[in-house]
């Protein structure tokens, strides 16, 4: 018996149609009557953040070179995930020159970068560049300039950016005192809507704004920033002075203690109020002076004989 062939249905029956996906309708305000019975008004509601148009496609790539030590590590960390723009990449080569970092970005597609260089383990440096056209700075980041228009196109989120939120939570403060960069990050708390540091902070010290990305003509050099060498170097050099000082000072002691005291001379005005004492005659005795009779202790005998009466008392019990 042949097996019955079944019936296929038509494809717009076997599946459904899917629906599409609308945006949330929110509650519609009141239309008010227009003026001599005119038609209502109209009232437009702004898309909220995660519906609009993402047109500034800013990616910020951070990365740093090899010998960073783990306070460094986490400042990335932290950068990234405050930047929801950012790109991470691995650790570049020291012996890479820094032309190479603009291959990086238009590889990562990023047309702006974060690098942190470390050097002898110590000292570090944050590059803030424009790649591939520049311009770009370098500072010295600091643990303790001139208004710098790259920290606002870095650290700023673009809008409409996939990854940020339709609300404002933390703000960034970039303050200029004591000649530096002091970055603080603070938190809004709803209640009050007072601020709360959480961190991270740090300090930057602007050397160099090169026309160039990581390089070319220097556009402006801060005439008071000080190199770590250099400030090491000073440091050095002070607590030397203080231990040659300190050496000067026990040789001047030893010279003065191995030098003779000088004799002051007589002075001719202390024998003014002086008077002459009376000379005596020198008398010489010839004969020889009589011996004193020695006089002996007349309690002595009278303790032996207390002793010696003691003595029989004793023998006689």
């Amino acid at each position: 018996m042949a097996a019955a062939k079944r019936k296929r249905e038509p494809a717009a029956a076997a599946r459904p149609k899917k629906r599409a996906k609308r945006a949330p309708a929110g509650p519609e305000p009141a239309a008010k009557p227009g003026p001599e019975g005119a038609a209502p008004e109209e009232y437009s509601i702004p898309a909220p953040v995660s519906q609009g148009k993402w047109k500034n496609k800013e990616r910020v790539l951070i990365f740093s070179s090899r010998g960073i030590n783990f306070r460094t590590r986490h400042l990335m960390q932290d950068l990234r995930t405050l930047m929801p723009h950012s790109k991470a990449d691995t650790k570049m080569d020291r012996k890479d020159k820094l032309f190479v970092i603009n291959e990086v970005c238009e590889m990562k597609n990023c047309n702006k970068c974060i690098f942190f260089e470390a050097k002898k383990k110590q000292d570090l440096y944050m590059w803030l560049s424009n790649t591939p056209q520049g311009p770009s700075a370098k500072f010295l980041v600091q643990n303790n300039i001139e208004k710098c228009c790259l920290l606002f196109q870095i650290f700023s989120t673009p809008q409409y950016h996939p990854k940020s939120q339709p609300f404002v939570d933390h703000v960034f403060t970039f303050t200029i005192t004591d000649k530096r960069i002091w970055f603080r990050n603070y938190q809004i708390i709803e209640e009050d809507a007072s601020l709360v540091e959480i961190g991270p902070r740090f300090v930057l010290n602007l050397i160099k704004i090169f026309q160039g990305s990581f390089g070319g003509p220097t556009l402006y050099e801060n005439p008071y920033y000080q190199s770590p060498n250099m400030h090491r170097r000073l440091i050095r050099m002070s607590m030397a002075a203080k231990f040659r000082e300190k050496h000067q000072v026990k040789e001047v002691q030893k010279i003065k203690k191995k030098e003779s005291k000088l004799l002051i001379e007589e002075d001719p005005t202390e024998v003014v109020f002086e008077t002459p004492a009376e000379e005596k005659p020198v008398e010489i005795q010839l004969v020889k002076p009589e011996s004193k009779a020695i006089v002996k202790d007349k309690r002595k005998p009278r303790k032996i004989q207390r002793k010696k009466q003691k003595k029989l008392f004793r023998t006689e019990a």
